[in-house]
């Protein structure tokens, strides 16, 4: 009964965290649901046992088709490189510290080692800055937002930043950044680096923030020309319903599809495990590979993204899904209720 009851409450269109927040285990109470009709097929002729399985079957072909997806079972036809026509490749290393941690040298030596082109650091304060200044010489080029409320970010690059802007869609203390890269054969894109407030008893109530800041970026990548890449922690599972709008708005492609669950967070706890540090991007970027790192100290492991910048558009036009008429007033619905919304965040430095 509670399996199915998990099942059933984030079908509840209500930003509330109890409804929002049953849609992060979704593989988890799947698997539970699983074993639990197996046990069920012991109790034949018991009506009451029988309905629950019904139930329980119904949920569960439902919720399988949704993660069917984000498995390599899928049928998805990868985008290939080509000869010409593509840039080098880039790696992302997008990593959520946990502010409170002191292991810095643990990211530090994760850079050196897997040398990504730029770092993307969230929840990163100015005791992480500090720290971070030891990378400066192989990342000459820099976006700094340092707070102390487990929402600052920055973003470090060797290749060159040639414009860039902080955004603070729904909140004052809920950044996100903007930034034009140029890549070493003269190509540009646009990359934007994002962390929300997830709905949870001891955050924000609701998911109306969330939604509103994502739903904004979202908006303001659609009108972006060129190739455009999103990478952060969502505090969202790639299923859940502001992350589909989210990709139906920004009329992007979710990298996870047909590649995997990745799950990055709770790195402490196994069977807790959920996709949330999540990578999107435009068709005319390919991405080679996405994979979570080893643990470095924090609640999440870091997300390595490695892509190409391609003029092959065709070959994932396909995957771009777009907004009906009413999942756009859902969204614009969602946007006024995320900036209307007064979230409750603490400055751990006062």
């Amino acid at each position: 009964g509670l399996t199915i009851i998990a099942g059933i409450l984030p079908m509840v269109p209500h930003p509330h965290w109890i409804f929002r927040g049953f849609e992060f285990g979704k593989f988890q109470f799947s698997a539970l649901g699983i074993v639990l009709l197996a046990i069920g097929f012991s109790w034949n002729g018991d009506p009451i046992v029988t309905a629950l399985q019904i139930s329980l079957g119904i949920l569960l072909i439902r919720d399988g088709l949704i993660l069917i997806k984000y498995s390599p079972l899928y049928p998805l036809k990868k985008a290939e490189p080509t000869t010409t026509g593509d840039s080098p490749i880039i790696r992302v290393l997008s990593a959520n510290v946990l502010q409170f941690n002191t292991e810095y040298h643990r990211l530090i030596n994760m850079i050196k080692s897997s040398a990504p082109d730029i770092v993307v650091t969230l929840e990163s304060n100015s005791a992480w800055e500090e720290k971070l200044t030891e990378i400066e010489v192989d990342f000459p080029h820099s976006v700094k937002i340092p707070l102390e409320n487990t929402y600052g970010m920055h973003l470090y690059s060797k290749l060159e930043i040639t414009e860039a802007q902080k955004h603070f869609f729904v909140a004052d203390d809920l950044p996100s950044i903007q930034a034009q890269i140029q890549t070493s054969d003269g190509r540009s894109f646009t990359l934007f680096a994002v962390h929300p407030p997830p709905p949870s008893p001891s955050e924000e109530p609701t998911s109306e923030e969330r939604d509103g800041d994502l739903l904004c970026i979202a908006k303001a990548l659609r009108k972006i020309d060129g190739p455009r890449v999103v990478v952060g922690d969502f505090n969202n599972v790639a299923w859940g319903r502001s992350s589909v709008l989210f990709r139906k708005t920004s009329e992007l492609i979710d990298a996870r599809i047909g590649r995997g669950f990745i799950s990055t967070f709770h790195a402490r706890f196994l069977l807790l495990r959920v996709p949330i540090d999540l990578f999107f991007h435009s068709e005319d970027v390919i991405v080679a590979d996405l994979k979570a790192m080893p643990n470095i100290g924090s609640d999440h492991f870091p997300l390595l993204a490695e892509f190409r910048l391609t003029d092959n558009t065709s070959a994932q036009e396909e995957e771009i899904q777009t907004l009906e008429a009413d999942e756009l007033e859902e969204v614009n619905s969602m946007i006024r209720d995320g900036k209307k919304a007064e979230g409750d965040r603490e400055d751990f430095d006062s």
